[in-house]
């Protein structure tokens, strides 16, 4: 296998592959029932509805898309035609959805998701893959319980900012300080 070959599997094998887990206690859906793990978020997302992340719980949705992930934090619209190319939902945190009431809450949570969209862009500006990946993991805990952020698998990382699922191990495994140690 020449190496443009082998380049190829390996892009295709990190945009296709999508971990059989999910991490999170419970889901409180709209109406304000709770569903439990077999709840599927990505059905509801599906649906054409806009719903918000509430912004009051530290919750969020990583959303896969084809070939890069998407974080919608609290307070971003999530669905709709937005998310339509959505193929895998992972909730983290006790995931709450609220129904938007208004227009006008309905344009605040599409100016949050574009928030949550540019700062995972700015991370993604660095040319240092592993600064990258720790950049990331820093912002997600400095929001979420550091088990939470433990649990996430590093396919949802890479494909935030754009790496190899093994290059967020690496760095998870080295641990902090990362920063100094790959300054090329």
């Amino acid at each position: 296998m020449d190496s443009e070959q082998r380049r190829r599997y390996q892009i295709a094998m990190v945009s296709t592959y999508y971990p059989e887990t999910s991490f999170f206690d419970n889901v409180v859906m709209p109406d304000g029932t709770e569903q439990s793990q077999g709840s599927d978020i990505l059905t509801l997302l599906h649906t054409g509805k806009v719903f918000i992340v509430n912004s009051r719980k530290r919750n969020g949705l990583i959303l896969y898309k084809r070939y890069h992930a998407e974080f919608a934090g609290p307070g971003a619209a999530v669905g709709g035609d937005y998310d339509c190319d959505c193929q895998r939902a992972l909730p983290i945190g006790n995931l709450s959805l609220l129904t938007p009431e208004s227009y006008e809450e309905r344009q605040k949570a599409y100016l949050i998701r574009r928030q949550w969209i540019r700062l995972i862009k700015q991370i993604t500006e660095n040319p240092v893959p592993q600064q990258r990946v720790q950049k990331i993991l820093d912002q997600f805990e400095q929001y979420f319980p550091l088990e939470t952020v433990a649990n996430l698998p590093d396919v949802a990382f890479a494909l935030l900012v754009g790496v190899l699922p093994q290059t967020v191990k690496m760095v998870r495994r080295m641990g902090s300080g990362v920063e100094g140690r790959f300054n090329y």
